[in-house]
């Protein structure tokens, strides 16, 4: 974040706790334009309260599994979630408990998310787990976290900081908010990796991937698996 006066940063972090809204929610609906209309089976890891999962499950036809370290996250999924998808008969939603530090569960999967997650875990190991667990032309998806850095990453953030202050606003009709939304409940932890570094690495190991910086602090990394 650029530099800002010790009084005013406590303003816009008080601001921000009376009028939180989800970051990682916000990207949910470009993601989704980034899959097909169908799709057999999906992956979400870091998936949190699940918000996502429900999403995919409504064009997995295989199902949706969602995977989280934290227990009590994915317990709060599972309550959040109904058995079945309204409407789409042989879909389903799972989840569990996963550390995907070790390994994620067995592919092939047809699309592969991951929002805000990847900063967590080892970036070349994860990106190359989840590469190697994709079925030939799945879509792998990450929204993920960088720390900034260099000009871009200021200016953007610049940016980003009145219009969050705008979206908290707007969202919450200008209402302090009881609490925060479920999904922002989860761990987080800053990252360690810029923009720079992901995107170097994010080459070398997904040929042809398309890694955006985007508001919010936010960036986006979008492969499709080769057909053969």
């Amino acid at each position: 974040m650029p530099l800002i006066p010790p009084r005013l940063l406590r303003a816009l972090e008080s601001f921000n706790s009376a009028h939180p809204w989800s970051h990682n929610a916000h990207y949910h609906p470009w993601l989704l334009r980034q899959l097909p209309r169908r799709f057999g089976r999906a992956l979400d890891v870091g998936c949190g309260s699940g918000d996502l999962v429900r999403l995919l499950a409504v064009r997995a036809t295989g199902g949706v599994e969602g995977i989280d370290s934290d227990p009590q996250i994915i317990a709060k999924a599972r309550e959040l979630t109904p058995p079945g998808v309204p409407g789409v008969p042989g879909a389903s939603a799972g989840f569990t408990v996963v550390d995907a530090r070790a390994g994620i569960p067995v592919g092939p999967y047809d699309v592969i998310t991951c929002v805000a997650a990847l900063h967590h875990l080892p970036f070349t190991e994860t990106l190359t787990r989840f590469r190697d667990q994709l079925a030939p032309g799945g879509t792998l998806v990450v929204v993920g976290c960088a720390r900034e850095e260099d000009l871009v990453d200021h200016l953007l953030a610049a940016l980003s900081i009145p219009l969050n202050l705008a979206m908290g606003w707007l969202k919450n009709r200008g209402r302090r908010a009881e609490s925060r939304p479920v999904a922002m409940t989860a761990v987080t932890r800053p990252p360690a990796m810029t923009f720079a570094e992901v995107r170097r690495e994010a080459i070398r190991v997904l040929p042809r991937v398309r890694p955006r910086r985007w508001l919010f602090w936010r960036y986006t990394l979008v492969w499709r698996a080769p057909l053969a």
